[in-house]
């Protein structure tokens, strides 16, 4: 039996995960295929799925490490100034040879996105790069699938050893080994992810919570899955269901907007909230997230979470 900590004594959260730079084009239309259009602009800004997950963490007020790999480029030292500058520790980020990861984002008027993944340094982080030293006090570690999936199998079997709980993204979705299933403390997955890793079929509330149900079957403890619009729906560990509804803003970018919601989550966990406050607020930091553009820079403080519903109440 694996011991699980009580994570309102402990703040600290450890996020294995990949580290990009977003490469963003701003058009008004998709273009078609075949098709060339002219963008309204393109911006760099620091991204991937973990490293905007430990922003989301730090800013939200959890101690924040983040391990993971940068490349030898120019982009590699950015990457890593703007983890630090935003309250993450970086010491547990290897530097490999080769580029940093890349991400390419079109965004459309609509505030959708389009992402295409060049994996670069983070396709080289390996089992040996998740140090225990990086786990050691933590509460949370946050996984997700930009990194080997070698890499989040050995953090998922040092997290159980360790007493870590674990808190699995499966995203980009895919399948999960069913060895791994049970080593999840929470998994968090949006539709089209809770139908990958279900093998069911996800088309609304409903048919989400049957998913829900049969992972948790399977042996994961709580998930949460995230439903646009219509909310969050969660499962806890004794298998009671939850609503959150969405808050209703005017998107102007959707990137990072699901990596805002975990990082404040797993913050809003780590200081000992109860789930039914933990999802709202990390509904209200993605909210917050969908009105800004940019993926780390749309990310809000605990201040301006804290404002926000304040606001709302």
């Amino acid at each position: 039996m694996r011991n699980w900590p009580e994570v309102e004594d402990l703040s600290k959260i450890a996020i294995i995960g990949s580290i990009n730079m977003d490469i963003v084009n701003r058009v008004q239309e998709f273009p078609q295929p075949g098709e060339t259009i002219h963008g309204s602009g393109t911006s760099y800004q620091p991204g991937g799925k973990g490293a905007n997950q430990a922003v989301a963490a730090a800013l939200a007020g959890s101690g924040a490490i983040m391990v993971g790999a940068v490349g030898e480029d120019a982009f590699g030292s950015v990457l890593i100034e703007s983890l630090r500058s935003r309250g993450v520790d970086a010491t547990s980020v290897s530097v490999k040879e080769g580029s940093s990861g890349l991400a390419f984002i079109t965004v459309s008027g609509s505030g959708e996105n389009t992402i295409i993944l060049s994996a670069g340094s983070n396709g080289k982080l390996t089992p040996a790069d998740v140090m225990d030293d990086a786990l050691a006090g933590a509460s949370i570690a946050l996984l997700q699938n930009e990194v080997p999936p070698e890499v989040n199998l050995h953090a998922l079997k040092r997290c159980a050893e360790l007493g870590v709980s674990a808190c699995y993204n499966p995203a980009p979705a895919a399948k999960i080994p069913e060895e791994a299933l049970p080593l999840v403390d929470t998994l968090v997955v949006n539709e089209t992810e809770a139908q990958v890793v279900s093998g069911l079929a996800v088309d609304g509330v409903d048919a989400a919570e049957r998913a829900a149900r049969a992972l948790q079957a399977a042996g994961v403890r709580r998930v949460i899955v995230t439903l646009g619009a219509q909310g969050a729906l969660a499962l806890d560990r004794d298998g009671a269901a939850l609503r959150v509804p969405a808050f209703k803003v005017a998107p102007a970018d959707t990137t990072a907007a699901g990596d805002t919601f975990i990082g404040a989550y797993a913050a809003a966990i780590a200081a000992g909230r109860p789930l039914a406050d933990a999802l709202r607020y990390a509904s209200a930091a993605a909210a917050i997230s969908v009105t800004r553009h940019g993926a780390q820079s749309s990310i809000p403080s605990k201040e301006e979470i804290d404002r926000f519903l304040q606001e709302r109440e």
